[in-house]
């Protein structure tokens, strides 16, 4: 396998890391197992919280950046507004796609979000990779500056599980902007890093390590400077204020967890092309590719066939940690087994299939 080859099937590898961390989160969070289970489970669970959503928006931004590389360096017009009517035809279908998972209920959709960056990355093609870099630090400072001034808990229940006025066009807004499960500010700088990342020689095996190195020792220090702040530093704030500014939690989204989910996002990729590099012809490696390269058939299946199997034998709000990780556990494994065999039929996966027909 070439070099390029092996970097777009790491990707694969990484999105399919990314769609299981998902899974634990959200059946953790549609069972209401967050305050249940020991501590060392919950921590463990926690782990994934706004790392895999934030590494599955990356991996977006890049596999953008890689779709219309030849656009780009062409700057072929022909070329160019062929790839934004791609962009924007696959941004709705995934807002449709998105409405219809919000319509059963599945409130913590990342769809119609993923949809609006698509839409917005129609528009970014032939920006400059300095350009990129600025419109990701603006998107990470607005949104700073938004939890500064707005009420971050507007429109949600207590539980923060039900967005109350979701269906109105204020409430629509807000959520889509400031303070839904994965809004514009701050996931889209999310996904525009994925673009400016997706436009370097980071993943060569000349940079990979450093980048590896360099991640994981700011996700590190991130954590540990976050925790100080909160528990030991004199900064004059109570505990749920130190919390909502210096926390690396994403609800809310603080400029340490934009931060920290970043460096964590580029840490598993590094990881993987590693990974990927050394055990290409491993069974288990090329079964994780496979799952990886059917990421949106899985997302949506993991709300419409795993949540609607519990809910049908009314299962689902049972409360358990225990049973939530190890149900998201026992369907990413049906999941991968589906990938292996799915795969010796088809290229694509069955949503991907209608996803590429459309666009």
């Amino acid at each position: 396998m070439n070099q390029t080859a092996q970097r777009i099937t790491a990707l694969d590898f990484a999105r399919a890391l990314a769609i299981f961390g998902m899974i634990v989160v959200n059946y953790k969070l549609a069972m209401q197992a967050e305050n249940d289970g020991p501590t060392w489970l919950a921590a463990v669970a926690g782990l994934f919280e706004g790392r895999a959503s934030a590494l599955f928006v990356v991996l977006a931004g890049i596999g953008v950046s890689l779709m219309t590389a030849k656009s780009r360096s062409s700057l072929d017009k022909d070329l160019i507004r062929q790839n934004r009517i791609t962009l924007c035809r696959r941004a709705a279908f995934l807002a449709i796609a998105g409405a219809g998972l919000l319509l059963i209920g599945w409130n913590a959709d990342i769809l119609h979000y993923y949809a609006a960056f698509l839409l917005l990355a129609s528009l970014l093609i032939t920006v400059s990779d300095r350009m990129l870099a600025v419109m990701a630090a603006a998107v990470v400072l607005i949104s700073s500056m938004l939890l500064l001034l707005f009420d971050y808990s507007r429109g949600w229940d207590a539980g923060f599980h039900v967005y109350t006025d979701f269906w109105t066009a204020a409430g629509f807004a807000r959520n889509l902007f400031f303070n839904g499960f994965h809004p514009l500010f701050p996931w889209l700088g999310f996904f525009l890093i994925g673009m400016w990342m997706g436009r370097k020689r980071w993943f060569g095996q000349e940079t990979r390590g450093r980048l590896l190195r360099v991640s994981l020792s700011a996700v590190i220090g991130l954590e540990l400077l976050s925790y100080a702040l909160i528990h030991w530093l004199p900064t004059g704030l109570d505990t749920e204020s130190a919390q909502y500014l210096f926390g690396t939690k994403p609800m809310p989204p603080s400029l340490f967890y934009i931060l920290s989910a970043s460096c964590s996002a580029f840490a598993v990729i590094a990881a993987c092309l590693y990974l990927v590099e050394r055990s290409e012809g491993n069974p288990l490696t090329r079964v994780l590719i496979s799952t990886g390269q059917l990421s949106l058939s899985h997302y949506i299946g993991h709300v419409v066939i795993g949540l609607g199997l519990l809910e049908a034998v009314e299962y689902l709000e049972n409360g358990r940690l225990s049973f939530a990780v190890l149900y998201s556990c026992g369907y990413f494994a049906a999941a991968m087994i589906f990938s292996a065999i799915w795969r010796k039929r088809q290229r694509h996966g069955p949503v991907e299939l209608l996803l590429r027909k459309v666009g």
